[in-house]
């Protein structure tokens, strides 16, 4: 079925909403103000209390909309569907302002509080086109054992041979291993992992990854990443398998903006104690440890135990003693905390995209924390969380949004929370 509906507002994950006979219609590739010919998914005749569809037509555009820079992510009407790009028919200028109204709305419905979020853009991703971004990407092969992504709704998998997210760095590394060349086991997991050459690890020949169902077939298994915050380069070994910033500028940007915000939290404090939630490889917890206090001492915690044996390792290799790093869940590890990491004057935390939900929040709430550094990938869950730290005594004291996802709806954000 196909209708011809005026597009109002943005909605969630990338979509737009309309109204067809007063029922809320959420459309991809669209946007606000536009009037687009939809066509609505199957089944549409259920009596839900809302349906999707997908622009077939554009009748009167937005300012914002701009030809796809990769057709093959745009509507399935005009040969796309692939998905990884749900932004790509906005413009970038369009992007940032399709972000910062969407995180700002979550905040104001679900956080109870009305804020404005400013948003930055990743160094060279203008003149990129928003493209050449991603150091890790993933695949599927399909029946020919060739590199493919699967098409919206169906099960058909459309072959590629070169994949425009992607740096340039991952895409030299993919032609010199043959990737698109083919030759996988049909349905085969196929990921490419291939960190932004910076200083020394950048003249490392080996430091990439291809792994086929999660087995290394090329490169390195321990990749080298390096992070320059402040003047002070960080380099990291990572599994090729695991969670890293998958924007190449994303570990330097969102580095500095934290080291940033916990110094003016500290004040100088001499012999801070410093909580690193949801921790990772350490990105953070590096730089925590380091260009802090004097004494500084922390505490970090991590589920996955792959990157907490990478952290640790990390934290050996820069002789930082002071730092209790822990694998395992942060509820349960917080409720058995040494007495002398037991009183955070900071907290940090980046959880996944579910948040860390109402019960972490209060534990951090009741250690006594007097400022909170909040990384999100989720806006509606940070604004979930946001209601829970207001709750708890806190204020909302700054907010940045950063696109480290462009082409795509995601969005990075940053809140600052102070007692």
């Amino acid at each position: 079925m196909q209708a011809e509906v005026r597009i109002e507002r943005y909605a969630d994950q990338g979509r737009c909403v309309a109204h067809i006979d007063g029922r809320v219609v959420f459309v991809r590739f669209a946007l606000p103000g536009e009037l687009d010919r939809i066509e609505l998914d199957e089944p549409h005749d259920r009596d839900d209390r809302f349906w999707t569809g997908e622009v077939v037509e554009v009748i009167e555009p937005s300012e914002d909309r701009v030809a796809p820079a990769w057709p093959l992510a745009g509507p399935l009407a005009m040969g796309g569907g692939v998905g990884g790009a749900d932004l790509v028919h906005v413009s970038l200028a369009g992007q940032l302002r399709w972000k910062a109204v969407t995180v700002s709305e979550q905040m104001s419905r679900l956080g109870h509080i009305d804020v404005a979020v400013p948003i930055d853009r990743m160094p060279g991703d203008e003149e990129l086109g928003g493209l050449n971004w991603r150091t890790r990407i993933e695949m599927i092969a399909d029946e020919e054992g060739r590199p493919s992504m699967r098409r919206r709704g169906t099960h058909n998998r459309v072959a590629i041979d070169t994949m425009p997210l992607a740096t340039r760095t991952l895409l030299d590394a993919a032609e010199r291993e043959h990737v698109w060349d083919g030759g996988y086991e049909p349905g085969s997991q196929i990921r490419l992992s291939v960190p932004e050459p910076r200083g020394d690890a950048g003249t490392m020949q080996d430091n990439y990854a291809v792994l086929v169902d999660g087995e290394l077939t090329a490169g390195e298994q321990l990749l080298t990443e390096q992070v320059t915050i402040n003047g002070t380069t960080f380099t990291y070994q990572v599994d090729a398998n695991g969670f890293w910033q998958v924007h190449r500028q994303a570990p330097i940007a969102l580095g500095t903006h934290v080291i940033g915000l916990v110094n003016d939290q500290l004040q100088g404090a001499v012999a801070p104690v410093i909580w690193d939630l949801y921790s990772g490889s350490g990105l953070f917890t590096l730089p925590l440890a380091t260009l802090t206090g004097e004494r500084t001492r922390m505490l970090s915690v991590e589920g996955a135990r792959v990157a907490v044996k990478n952290a640790q390792r990390n934290l050996r290799a820069m002789n930082l003693n002071d730092v209790d790093a822990r694998a395992g869940d942060v509820s349960q590890t917080l409720s058995h905390v040494p007495a002398h990491l037991a009183k955070p004057d900071v907290v940090v935390l980046d959880p996944p995209r579910a948040g860390a939900r109402a019960k972490v929040c209060r534990q951090i709430a009741a250690a006594g924390a007097k400022s909170v550094v909040y990384i999100a990938c989720d806006p509606t869950s940070l604004a979930r969380d946001t209601a829970t730290l207001i709750g708890e005594g806190y204020q909302l004291k700054d907010i940045r949004a950063f696109d480290i996802y462009p082409m795509t709806h995601h969005v990075e954000t940053v809140a600052l929370f102070v007692r």
